[in-house]
């Protein structure tokens, strides 16, 4: 009896991993994909400079992709990133956004995750001609170069006015399915959101510190002073109200959930911590033990932001790891506020 073969077809889906920062572009990019029948896992890179906790009473990001059927997953960024930002190749925005460093940093963490889940390519949701600094299409292209993704980087929201791709070559997505977005407007996200019956996403303000002015200031101050800056104090810098005198920097807390962080983060061997004895108020740390007129400046900073502000004197709980006094001081006037404040 003669062999009788079966042709077997080969139904694997293409699998990709997609970059998605929370914003409505990448969760578009993540949706039209599924659409298109391509396997996602969501990957958000989260650095030092992630907006904190204050930022999201939800957590989107989780919630969209469960809906869309997507695995999430976060990963850390730390001292390697760090570095990004502290020299970066291609320079800053007009902030201390280092942008097409930072792109070509995630995409070569996304293309060293490929092998580990099996994926054939990667998804952005980036828009051409969107963000002045990393979206255009010179650096977009630039950016694939330096991350080693030319060719199996999809970026479905434009990629019908950029060039063809790897998987569409090969016929993992279909082209004709893909997008021509591009400039500043979102009313085609929006519309398209609308379409794919994605009803809530965030503001577009951006999840980054690094491209608010505020912060931006902060940090390029503590670059100044502190070139090998820590993680620690990266993160430092998102809490309170942050001031220098003599070199030593002065945080003071806004509310209660700076007053919370500074309290958990002090360090009692190099820094001394400081609070109204008799008014709600702030928590205080300067970071110096020993710098007396420092210390000084940061009692008289703690009374201005408390309740007795208006009061002749306040009395300051002192602490640190050579001595604990209460301090009788008149509060800050503002002139001098503005002085230190950075």
């Amino acid at each position: 009896m003669p062999a009788i073969f079966i042709m077997i077809e080969n139904t694997k889906k293409p699998k990709a991993i997609a970059l998605v920062s929370g914003g409505l572009d990448s969760i578009l990019a993540v949706a039209l994909a599924v659409r298109m029948g391509i396997e996602i896992v969501a990957v958000n890179f989260v650095t030092p400079f992630s907006s904190g906790p204050r930022a999201h009473k939800t957590d989107y990001l989780a919630d969209i992709c469960e809906s869309l059927g997507v695995e999430l997953r976060r990963i850390l960024l730390t001292s390697d990133y760090l570095e990004v930002v502290k020299n970066p190749k291609f320079g800053f925005g007009s902030n201390a956004n280092p942008c097409i460093d930072c792109h070509a940093f995630f995409f070569r963490k996304a293309r060293e995750m490929m092998k580990t889940i099996d994926a054939d390519f990667l998804i952005s949701g980036e828009v051409v001609g969107q963000r002045p600094m990393s979206q255009m299409k010179p650096t977009l292209r630039q950016v694939e170069k330096e991350s080693g993704c030319e060719g199996i980087l999809l970026r479905p929201l434009s990629a019908k006015i950029l060039p063809e791709t790897e998987p569409e070559k090969q016929g993992m997505v279909d082209r004709e399915m893909l997008l021509d977005f591009s400039g500043r407007t979102r009313k085609p996200q929006i519309e398209l959101a609308k379409e794919l019956g994605i009803t809530e996403y965030p503001e577009p303000a951006g999840g980054c510190l690094l491209t608010d002015p505020g912060y931006s200031r902060r940090l390029k101050e503590l670059m100044k002073f502190k070139p090998d800056f820590t993680l620690e104090d990266a993160i430092r810098l998102k809490y309170g109200r942050h001031f220098r005198y003599n070199q030593v920097k002065i945080i003071v807390g806004r509310d209660e959930f700076d007053n919370n962080f500074l309290e958990n983060d002090y360090k009692a061997e190099s820094e001394t911590r400081l609070h109204s004895v008799d008014y709600e108020g702030p928590t205080t740390i300067a970071e110096t033990v020993d710098d007396k007129s420092a210390i000084e400046i940061a009692a008289k900073l703690t009374a201005r932001y408390c309740d007795g502000k208006r009061e002749a004197e306040v009395r300051i709980n002192v602490e640190n790891l050579l001595k604990t006094v209460i301090m009788d001081v008149i509060p800050l006037d503002e002139t001098a506020v503005r002085k230190y404040r950075i």
